[in-house]
């Protein structure tokens, strides 16, 4: 949060004016002035949290201030992307959210917020590949042989995710449509619970993104099936994609990006795309994300015009998707 000591706070009134100091008003030009909270929408240790923390440290170094990051659960994202919508609009708090940011509207009838109307995009991070995985004693062995086994068994057969409105779980609702049938979902409080559930044999399968599932896929810990992308990924160049096994419609990729308030000025706005674009060309980050199966978006994408096309692309996509499969977020 942006906070200022009385000291600081009685110099600035004196040498500048109100205008100049704190709030939605903190003067452009002086950005950053105090300490930065981004805030992430999931619980720390998860696929989002990962991403942040890879890009807070070269943004901050760069910016030249300290970035704090606060993890703010609850309701799908919804509730960290309500906090920053109603943020003072100085550029102190930053939110990241990935994909759930375009479900949001169709997921909850009474959402809080718009995301086109109460957010300036600042740019887009990472699109993180989803990889279809279950048990490793689950019969199957294939994804052809997943989907036969899944059509016999669509009674039995339980698929786990993170909670209404989580990219593992519109992966799975893809999963189910691709396939004709109804499973026992099994909701958790976030990927790594249910992680931890499928390695230990709780749950049969669940999709999830690389950044939770690839160094478990390459232990041996749990089997994988396919990449939900179009091409192979370079961390896990064995596996298929889901077009390869003819599942056209299970193609998703978990998109990243920064937000801040509507009223934050453009100079800021400017000031941390700026602060991304070097983060994401940092060799520690390029290295870190690809040992996560996945890569910093191209330089043209880090950008609030390209950020705001995909957000309200992806708006398009899934609102009718969620519509048609009667899931709500409450």
């Amino acid at each position: 949060m942006h906070r200022r000591t009385p000291l600081a706070t009685l110099a600035c009134l004196s040498m500048l004016g109100l205008a100049a100091c704190g709030g939605g008003d903190a003067d452009p030009a002086a950005y950053p002035e105090d300490d930065i909270t981004l805030v992430v929408p999931f619980a720390a240790g998860g696929p989002t949290d990962t991403v942040t923390r890879l890009i807070a440290e070269p943004m901050a170094e760069e910016l030249g201030a300290e970035i704090i990051v606060q993890n703010v659960e609850g309701a799908g994202g919804t509730v960290a992307a309500g906090q920053v919508a109603d943020a003072d609009g100085d550029g102190y708090e930053v939110l990241i959210h990935h994909i759930g940011m375009s479900t949001a509207p169709g997921l909850y009838p009474d959402l809080a917020y718009d995301p086109l109307e109460d957010f300036k995009t600042v740019g887009l991070v990472t699109d993180v590949p989803m990889t279809i995985v279950a048990r490793k004693d689950f019969e199957p062995e294939t994804l052809e042989e997943l989907a036969t086994y899944v059509e016999e068994n669509a009674d039995t057969v339980t698929l786990a995710n993170a909670g209404v409105g989580a990219a593992s779980q519109l992966c799975g609702l893809l999963i189910e449509q691709q396939l004709g049938v109804d499973l026992t979902e099994v909701p958790y409080d976030g990927t790594g619970p249910a992680l931890t559930d499928l390695v230990g044999g709780q749950v049969d399968f669940m999709c999830d993104q690389t950044t939770n599932t690839a160094a478990q896929i390459q232990s041996g810990d749990i089997k994988a099936y396919a990449v939900t992308t179009p091409e192979p990924i370079e961390a896990l160049p064995e596996l298929p994609t889901t077009a390869d096994a003819g599942w056209s419609d299970v193609e998703v990729g978990v998109w990243h990006g920064l937000y801040v308030p509507s009223d934050t000025p453009d100079e800021i706005v400017e000031k941390l795309t700026a602060a991304l674009e070097v983060a994401l060309q940092d060799q520690n980050v390029i290295d870190s994300m690809a040992d996560l199966g996945t890569t910093p978006v191209p330089a043209d994408q880090v950008t609030p015009e390209a950020h705001t096309s995909k957000l309200q692309e992806q708006i398009d996509l899934w609102t009718p998707i969620i519509e048609e499969s009667g899931v709500t977020g409450g």
